[in-house]
């Protein structure tokens, strides 16, 4: 195992930056980037964003000096690299074609919520959590596209995030109320709109609640996927609570993968039951032992 570091190129901020990555394991990379004191914040999904003046540091303290190409490469061999598609910070302009092909005439309300998915300190509930719930939406309809109350639920599930369970989703749906009345929704939406993010606190629809057993599949189709996305919604979710001890977190953690277990059924449409659930009680049963 070993930690590399390519010239510092990259520029923003007023400076320009290098990145410090592993040939191995993120474990290893965050215990690297603790000892030598960069701080948490730097780190997006597969590398840390270090500034020019810590180069040489972190030379010293052990990362191995190379190419900006030869360090991609080690991490594409490491299997740890996160295609850009699926990073927060790239996912702006996509995600906000997608709001106004959802609520035309409403971008400046697009973009607040995108300023909101984009907050510093959010590694799961990210923009890329968004893209994909609202990409399982398309999975779980097409043909058809989802309903605009469904979409428009998912754009404000997480759109207020403390990591507080409960509490986050219910001012999310308050917020929602507050801006689609606003927007000058009608009433009886912008209501469906706020108990379908209600019920993402929970995932335990009604039976015939089709449009809620819809967002809750999609939220929670993450949980279906394949080894190494897996290790990475544990990691992001991990970094969400960096402000819990971690004894306090693999309690609630565990709290939390039981009553996924418990819920019957996991998934409702059958659809969603033929992409997820197999992988998704699969991983759960694992991360549980």
């Amino acid at each position: 195992m070993a930690i590399y570091v390519d010239p510092p190129l990259w520029p923003a901020h007023g400076t320009v930056f290098s990145h410090l990555v592993s040939d191995k394991s993120l474990d290893e990379l965050h215990a690297f980037a603790a000892s030598a004191g960069v701080p948490e914040r730097a780190f997006d999904g597969d590398h840390y964003d270090v500034p020019e003046r810590r180069y040489d540091d972190l030379v010293q303290a052990g990362a191995i000096p190379v190419e900006a190409r030869i360090l991609v490469r080690k991490l594409i061999a490491s299997g740890l690299r996160i295609p850009a598609r699926e990073r927060s910070k790239a996912l702006t302009v996509p995600l906000l074609e997608r709001w106004n092909t959802t609520y035309p005439g409403h971008e400046e309300l697009g973009l607040e919520l995108l300023e909101r998915w984009g907050e510093d300190g959010r590694k799961y509930h990210s923009r890329t959590h968004l893209l994909a719930v609202l990409e399982a939406l398309d999975i779980l309809t097409e043909p058809a596209l989802p309903a605009r109350s469904v979409a428009l639920a998912a754009w404000f599930h997480d759109a207020v995030y403390e990591g507080v369970a409960g509490q986050d989703e219910e001012e999310s749906a308050v917020l929602a109320e507050d801006r689609l009345t606003a927007a000058g929704l009608a009433p009886a939406d912008v209501a469906e709109v706020a108990r379908l993010v209600r019920l993402t606190s929970t995932h335990r629809p009604e039976p015939g609640d089709h449009a809620g057993a819809l967002l809750c599949d999609a939220d929670l189709s993450v949980l279906g996927g394949d080894e190494q996305s897996y290790a990475r919604y544990l990691a992001a979710v991990r970094e969400d609570y960096a402000h819990v001890g971690d004894a306090d977190f693999a309690k609630g953690r565990a709290a939390v993968v039981r009553q996924l277990l418990d819920l019957d059924p996991l998934f409702h449409s059958e659809r969603a039951k033929g992409l997820w659930l197999d992988a998704a009680r699969r991983n759960l049963a694992a991360e549980l032992a």
